[in-house]
């Protein structure tokens, strides 16, 4: 798979690995056909695995290449990394006050943002759409600092690898948006269409992620981290919330396991393959 798409140029890779990573969101939406409900402990774990994989990627792909690109550039690594890192956060504080939306299991009123007439169903897709925004660019950006030449952490493999972890966590985030759409009284087709829709916008964050960097190259250490502070928003705000919201102490305890196994098969793609 690496040999294949080292082929194309760094915006092409970022397209193509983002088109995947949509890819498995819409197969993780398309459980609907097979279930109408699903178990919360099970969604618990599901959430949880996600929740680590993004705290994984976070470091090992986004801000440990920030701060060695940082000191090649001559910039003063520590103030790079935190300085992306805590815009990133910002960013998506802005957008999480901005953009309508509504998390699974609350009533229509106690939608999040601007006040809108939206639906319902289209409240609850733009909560997961916000969780890929930060992902779509985490994987453009990680393509994109392949094409700087700038520090030995960058590469097609652990750009590669960056991809199957995000890959590996829409999964559950497909099934999260269309089973309880499903629920709710959605036909089959509809809960997979609004559920694989959650992912369209990674395609179109990973182009401009890797664009931007490629064009203007001493941001590149500061997009790196800022995608990591995105991602670390999006876990501690969105998912580990969630992941957590059961009645029992003990029953919490298949969300904190599913992040560290989530964490560890980040960790290990990572190393591995970059």
């Amino acid at each position: 798979m690496i040999h294949w798409i080292s082929q194309y140029n760094q915006i092409q890779q970022a397209l193509i690995a983002t088109l995947f990573t949509w890819g498995v969101t819409a197969l993780g939406a398309a459980l609907v056909f097979f279930f109408k409900t699903i178990n919360k402990k099970v969604l618990n774990g599901m959430l949880g695995f996600a929740a680590g994989v993004m705290i994984a990627a976070s470091f090992w792909s986004l801000l440990a290449p920030s701060i060695e690109m940082a000191e090649e550039l001559g910039q003063i690594a520590f103030i790079t990394a935190a300085t992306g890192f805590l815009l990133g956060g910002g960013f998506l504080y802005l957008i999480d006050k901005l953009l309508p939306h509504l998390h699974m299991g609350l009533e229509t009123s106690q939608a999040e943002g601007i006040k809108t007439s939206w639906q319902r169903s289209v409240l609850l897709v733009s909560a997961i759409t916000l969780h890929n925004i930060p992902e779509g660019l985490a994987v453009g950006v990680a393509f994109g600092a392949v094409a700087s030449g700038i520090g030995t952490t960058a590469s097609i493999a652990g750009a590669v690898a960056l991809a199957i972890g995000i890959g590996l966590q829409n999964f559950p985030e497909g099934a999260a948006v269309s089973i309880p759409l499903r629920r709710e009284g959605f036909s089959r087709t509809k809960a997979f269409l609004y559920g694989q829709a959650s992912g369209l916008v990674e395609p179109i964050a990973g182009v401009i992620g890797a664009y931007t960097v490629i064009k203007i190259q001493h941001l590149l250490p500061y997009a790196l981290a800022f995608a990591a502070g995105a991602m670390i928003y999006v876990v501690v705000e969105e998912l580990i919330p969630e992941a957590q919201r059961e009645e029992g102490g003990s029953k919490t305890d298949i969300a904190t396991i599913g992040c560290m196994i989530g964490f560890t098969v980040m960790m290990v793609l990572d190393v591995a393959l970059g």
